[in-house]
């Protein structure tokens, strides 16, 4: 953890000891009472916590915060194909590290139903995943999650961005490196799951006006696809 984020509920009171947070503090950084590290407020300000003591209830520690915060990310919206469970929470946190504002997670027609069934969803678990990937990018910022939406759906929720790109490889399609991409307009990135977008889904995409797009002659893994492309979009709007 580069760093230790928390929720605004969680301030005033111990952080329990078989929180992995603590744990953290305790066994891998070694901090004693006395000591202050480094934290952020989820969505807020990054700051500094003071390590008071270890009580029964869990960890002590008394927080300030600065008075200058860090800029949201950039207004990037990914589209991705419902996958498995483990794919989908290096997703989560490989998206997070890297910075988007939203990722909508879609049912597909080559894509398992129960995808949107699975336990990383119905339990909360993946905001868990979100939370590693801001942690280990040093941001306070976690994206905005949507699961199991249909696409026709999707559609409808990103219809006012005005960049619009899907991930196909197709003939007629761009290089992701040779698109114009405008670095003061929103943009919606579409990835399909582990089987691609059918052609019904491509006309769709046609229809929404989402130009289509490759990142090269390689097939690659959705997670990989993800991090790639999204390297790929912050180069050209400058964000790295």
């Amino acid at each position: 953890m580069n760093l230790i984020l928390f929720d605004e509920k969680e301030i005033d009171k111990p952080l329990p000891l078989q929180d992995e947070r603590a744990q953290h503090i305790l066994n891998l950084l070694k901090l004693k009472s006395g000591d202050r590290l480094r934290v952020g407020l989820l969505n807020g300000p990054k700051g500094c916590a003071l390590f008071r003591r270890t009580s029964s209830e869990g960890l002590v520690l008394d927080f300030t915060w600065d008075e200058r915060v860090e800029p949201p990310p950039e207004p990037i919206t990914l589209i991705i194909g419902l996958s498995r469970p483990h794919t989908n929470q290096k997703i989560l946190q490989q998206a997070s590290a890297i910075g988007v504002k939203r990722m909508l997670f879609v049912r597909t027609e080559l894509g398992e139903g129960s995808y949107a069934a699975s336990k990383l969803w119905t339990s909360g678990e993946y905001r868990r995943h979100l939370i590693l990937g801001a942690q280990q990018a040093r941001s306070t910022y976690i994206p905005v999650v949507e699961f199991g939406t249909p696409l026709w759906i999707a559609m409808h929720l990103v219809e006012d961005i005005p960049q619009k790109i899907v991930l196909h490889h197709d003939e007629g399609a761009s290089r992701l490196t040779q698109m114009n991409i405008v670095n003061d307009k929103a943009i919606v990135l579409a990835i399909g799951a582990e089987r691609g977008w059918t052609e019904t889904e491509m006309a769709m995409f046609h229809r929404n006006k989402f130009s289509p797009a490759t990142i090269g002659d390689r097939v690659l893994r959705t997670e990989t696809a993800v991090v790639a492309a999204l390297t790929l979009v912050k180069a050209a709007i400058g964000a790295w």
